[in-house]
Parts: C-alpha cells; sequence; structure tokens
C-alpha cells in the first residue's frame, strides 16, 4: 500500500501536470514511481532531468539497464528490479543475463567489471578501492563511463530510495524471485 499517493495525469494541476503529459507522450505511459513523484514537482523534474542527462552519455543501454537491476536488486527495491527487468527484456538481454546481474555479476568480462564496480559503489557507499578501479579500467571502460556508472549508481539510488519510502505499487511485470531471498514491497 503506497505511503505517499501517486498522481494520475488527469488530477495533477499546473506544472505536475504539465511534467507527466510530457512523460506520457515520450513514453506512452506514466509509471507509477513518476506519479508518485509528481507529488513534489521539483522531485520529479528532477529526476527527469538527471535521466535523460544520463541517457546521452557514452554508456550503451544495456549497460545501463544492468547497472539499475543489480543497483535495484542490492538495495531490495523490487519496483526498481521489476521495472529494469522488464525495460532490459525490451531492449535486448535476456532474463538469464538479467538474473546474472542481479546476483551480482555479468555475462562477459565487460558486463562482470561493469556489475561488480556498481555494486562495490553501493555496497562500500562510495568507498571504490584500487582493485576495483583496476578491473573496470582493465574492462575497458574510460574515466568518463566510470563517471556514468556512479552516476547511474547514485540515479537508481535514488530511485530506490524513493519507492521504498513511498511503498510504490509495482506496475510492471514482476521480477522472478532470487532464490533463497524475500521480496519487499515495494
Amino acid at each position: 500500500m503506497p505511503r505517499i499517493q501517486p498522481l494520475t495525469p488527469e488530477l495533477a494541476q499546473g506544472h505536475a501536470k504539465d511534467l507527466l503529459n510530457d512523460v506520457k507522450k515520450k513514453i506512452g505511459m506514466v509509471p507509477n514511481l513518476m506519479r508518485t513523484m509528481a507529488q513534489s514537482p521539483a522531485v520529479l523534474q528532477a529526476y527527469l532531468q538527471f535521466n535523460d542527462a544520463l541517457a546521452s552519455g557514452e554508456l550503451p543501454r544495456k549497460h545501463r539497464e544492468l547497472i539499475a537491476v543489480s543497483v535495484g536488486q542490492s538495495n531490495e527495491c523490487n519496483y526498481c528490479v521489476s521495472a529494469h527487468s522488464a525495460i532490459g527484456k525490451s531492449i535486448g538481454l535476456t532474463a538469464e543475463e538479467l538474473m546474472d546481474a542481479r546476483l551480482g555479476h555479468g555475462f562477459d568480462r565487460q558486463s562482470d567489471a561493469l556489475i561488480r564496480f556498481a555494486r562495490s559503489v553501493v555496497e562500500n557507499r562510495g568507498q571504490a578501492t584500487e582493485e576495483d578501479f583496476a578491473e573496470v579500467r582493465d574492462a575497458g571502460f574510460s574515466d568518463g563511463e566510470i563517471a556514468e556508472i556512479v552516476a547511474h549508481v547514485a540515479l537508481n539510488t535514488f530511485t530506490n530510495y524513493f519507492n521504498l519510502v513511498a511503498g510504490t505499487e509495482i506496475d510492471f511485470p514482476l521480477a522472478p524471485e532470487l532464490e533463497g531471498k524475500k521480496r519487499n514491497a515495494a
């Protein structure tokens, strides 16, 4: 049950309504995450601008979705795991590749280094080790791409925490359960 109620685009007013209408035009729907963020148009606008800025970066879409599903799993945000699993499948990631990312590893050397670095940033609260850097650099990531990985971890951690606090109802197909893991409501 949501603790922060989502707004419907039809009932929203002012800047919130404009932002929700823009989302609907852009992606054809308005996910509960954004409807809930619209309670504060400043929060929704910040999220959309951060997301749009990173979408124009160097990291390919598949890498961005692997980071999102891995960070979501690390932060136990079932909303984001479900959303990014669905998005990942829609852009060509397999169910096995997505499950691997949730378990903290990739399907090849580069995706493995990407996911391991992102998870290290989350789990060590930004205290990346020299070994973390060596592994991600050896896998071919530039300093700019490493900066983007950190930014994607921050963006996804924000949405994870927001959903957990708000109790956002999942409006995507539920991601499969991990063996031995309990699911949170959000």
